[in-house]
C-alpha cells in the first residue's frame, strides 16, 4: 500500500463529506445508509439542500442541482463530495460552470457511471476525484467488503498496487500517464468540450459500461479515433461492460471487438480488469492521477505513482 504525498483533497478522520445528488432521483434510504457508513469509517456529513429531490427523474431542476454541487465546491467545511447515486443529467450542471470554478476549489469529488462527467471535469482542472462506489453500494455492504475499504482507504490518500490476472487479449507494454475515463458512454457525450479528458497529452484511458450494444461502443471508440485522438492515449484498461445486445454474426463478445481495433496499437491494453457497475468489481480508481501500467504474460500491474513527473 502506497501513501501519496499530502494533499488538501485527500482527507483525514473527522472530516466533513457533503453528500449530493447531481443525476437521477434517489431515496431517504439510500442517502441514509451512505451517511451511517461514511459515519462508521469517522467521517462526518452533510446533505445537500435538494438531494432528494424529485423532478421529472432527476434529483431536483438543473439549477437546483447546480446549486447542490456549487454549495459543496465552496462551502470551506466540507473536504469531500460523495455522489448519492449516477443515472442521467449530471451533464446538464457543467452547461454552465466553466473549468476554472472546479480549478478554484479542488474538491474530492467520488462517484462512478453518470457522475463520470464531473470526474472529467475535475481531471481537466488539473484535480483528482475517485471513481467508486457512492452511497447505494457502500451502505448495501455497511462498508466492510473489500471493494469499500479500498475506497476508504483512497479517500485517506492510501493507494492501492491493482494486479489482475492475464487476460487471452492483453496486450503487453508498460505506459505512464494520466489516468482519465469511466463510462464510455457519458464519455462520449463529452467529445470535443472543454470538459472532454481525451483531449489531455500522455494519458491512460480506462473505459467501461452497461446496456449499451456493441453496434454504440464500436462507434464510440472509432470517434475517437476518427478525432485523432488515439496519440494522447498511451494505454488502456478495458473494464467490465455488462448487459448488452450481441448483434448476430459478429464478434463472440465485447472485448474480441475491441481487441480487433487496439491490436494495431502498439500500447498496453488490459481486459478485464474489475472497474464497472457491478459493485464487487468496481475498485476505486483515482482519476487525475498519475499511474504506470505493465501489462506482461503473467497479468497486469497498475502503480499510483507519487511523483508527478514523466
Amino acid at each position: 500500500m502506497a501513501l501519496l504525498p499530502a494533499s488538501a483533497q485527500f482527507l483525514h478522520e473527522g472530516d466533513t463529506i457533503a453528500i449530493i445528488s447531481p443525476s437521477s432521483a434517489t431515496d431517504t434510504s439510500t442517502i441514509n445508509g451512505g451517511i451511517r457508513t461514511l459515519e462508521r469509517w469517522g467521517f462526518h456529513t452533510v446533505v445537500g439542500h435538494h438531494a432528494l429531490r424529485d423532478y421529472r427523474g432527476f434529483a431536483g431542476t438543473i439549477e437546483e442541482r447546480r446549486k447542490d454541487l456549487l454549495w459543496a465546491l465552496q462551502e470551506p467545511s466540507v473536504k469531500a463530495i460523495m455522489c448519492s447515486r449516477g443515472g442521467d443529467g449530471a451533464v446538464h450542471l457543467l452547461c454552465e460552470l466553466r473549468p476554472e470554478v472546479f480549478k478554484r476549489y479542488p474538491k474530492l469529488l467520488i462517484g462512478f457511471s453518470d457522475v463520470t462527467a464531473l470526474l472529467a471535469a475535475e481531471a481537466c482542472a488539473g484535480n483528482k476525484g475517485i471513481h467508486g462506489s457512492m452511497c447505494h453500494a457502500i451502505a448495501t455492504y455497511q462498508g466492510e467488503d473489500t471493494v469499500s475499504q479500498a475506497l476508504r482507504r483512497m479517500m485517506l490518500g492510501e493507494m492501492p498496487v491493482y494486479r489482475v490476472p492475464h487476460y487471452t487479449l492483453d496486450q503487453s507494454g508498460r505506459a505512464k500517464g494520466i489516468l482519465v475515463g469511466g463510462n464510455m458512454s457519458v464519455l462520449h457525450g463529452l467529445a470535443g468540450s472543454v470538459y472532454d479528458p481525451l483531449k489531455l497529452p500522455n494519458i491512460i484511458l480506462f473505459l467501461e459500461d452497461t446496456g449499451e450494444s456493441m453496434t454504440k461502443v464500436d462507434r464510440m471508440l472509432h470517434n475517437i479515433e476518427v478525432r485523432g485522438l488515439m496519440p494522447h492515449i498511451k494505454g488502456i484498461i478495458i473494464g467490465q461492460f455488462t448487459s448488452y445486445k450481441r448483434p448476430p454474426n459478429t464478434f463472440p463478445d465485447m472485448y474480441h471487438m475491441f481487441h480487433e481495433y487496439l491490436r494495431k496499437y502498439n500500447i498496453p491494453v488490459c481486459y478485464d480488469f474489475p472497474v464497472g457497475h457491478a459493485h464487487l468489481r468496481n475498485f476505486p480508481l483515482l482519476v487525475g492521477s498519475i499511474v504506470e501500467l505493465e501489462v506482461t504474460g503473467a497479468g497486469t500491474t497498475l502503480t499510483f505513482c507519487s511523483s508527478p513527473s514523466y
